[in-house]
């Protein structure tokens, strides 16, 4: 699965399919209809509750717009599969799709979501390799519990060019965050989807429309709240738990930092009065010492992870701001009309 290759693993494959990274960056992505199905089985087929299910995207870039024509998911395998070899496995899949005239052109990879929990340093490390070898590759965004409710949730990602530049250095201390000025707002980039159906699809799908013996078309209207709002609920709460940790881990560095800063100076004017007093005495100076050596400063925690936990924060504020501006859209309407009559 993509979040756990190693990076190694991921851009071999990816090079190995394409001969390099691209020109242009993507402004849209456009997936054919078949494509979002593929997702959609692969996940009812093997992804229960929490468990992700993964898979590679295949496609062509057409000037600023990336193409997803067809897709392959990873297979499901536990650690014991030693012998198993995914890069291996992907270079078998394509070679095939080939050999049938179909595109087999990495262009990024696809994941499924819980709630919207993927916000995480997997996807990241993951997202990075694949962009870090082909600058128009995107990652998916499946959520089957939003999508059950009634409405598509496939979104697309990419890494943005300040956090591409930090993962390139791999330092992730607070004095390089700072100085690049990055935030969780700017960690991500979504770019907007268009699924395309042929016009023979088209027709399909208005036929099966006309013939649907669905009795309740208007699910959609129902007033009762869902437990959807209440695990988002619990997921947010969890998070903010992981922020105050993490604050309390910076918080800590600062007084450590402060504390030693304070001894050192303190040690640096002993140092200078010892010496004036060995001067006035007619004595030599005291031998040079190296600070650095004697003050070590305290290791600071990596601000990597405070920047995802608060990026999921946020995600988990949109959806529940997404998910009640719906409701009360639904109270307002109900109220009107018992009002008219």
């Amino acid at each position: 699965m993509a979040s756990r290759k190693e990076s190694g693993s991921v851009s071999g494959a990816v090079m190995a399919s394409t001969g390099g990274t691209l020109d242009s960056p993507v402004k849209q992505v456009q997936i054919e209809g078949l494509v979002v199905l593929k997702i959609i089985k692969h996940y009812q087929e093997e992804g229960q509750g929490s468990e992700v299910v993964q898979g590679v995207l295949l496609g062509l870039v057409v000037d600023d717009r990336l193409e997803i024509t067809n897709c392959f998911p990873f297979p499901q395998h536990t650690e014991d599969d030693a012998d198993f070899d995914e890069v291996q496995y992907q270079m078998e899949m394509m070679r095939s799709l080939r050999h049938v005239n179909i595109d087999h052109l990495h262009v990024g990879w696809y994941q499924s979501t819980y709630y919207g929990s993927f916000v995480s340093r997997a996807l990241l490390d993951s997202q990075f390799s694949y962009q870090h070898a082909i600058e128009e590759s995107v990652v998916l965004i499946y959520d089957p519990i939003k999508t059950a409710q009634g409405s598509l949730s496939l979104k697309a990602y990419r890494l943005t060019p300040k956090l591409m530049e930090i993962c390139k250095e791999k330092d992730f201390t607070p004095e390089a965050l700072k100085k690049a000025n990055i935030g969780f707002e700017h960690m991500f980039e979504e770019v907007p989807i268009v699924i395309k159906n042929s016009h023979l699809i088209n027709v399909l799908m208005w036929e099966l429309e006309d013939k649907s013996t669905v009795a309740d078309k208007h699910e959609l209207l129902n007033l009762s709240s869902s437990n959807h709002l209440e695990k988002s609920l619990q997921l947010l709460m969890d998070r903010v738990d992981d922020m105050s940790q993490e604050i309390v881990k910076y918080n800590t560095y600062s007084r450590n930092l402060s504390k030693q800063q304070q001894q050192k100076h303190q040690y640096l004017q002993r140092r200078q009065q010892e010496n004036a007093q060995r001067q006035s005495r007619g004595e030599p100076p005291l031998p040079e010492e190296d600070i650095s050596k004697m003050f070590k400063p305290p290791q600071p925690p990596p601000r990597m992870d405070t920047l995802l936990i608060a990026g999921q924060i946020n995600n988990y504020c949109q959806n529940v701001k997404e998910f009640t501006s719906q409701n009360l859209g639904k109270l307002f309407m109900a109220e009107a009309l018992q009002g008219h009559n």
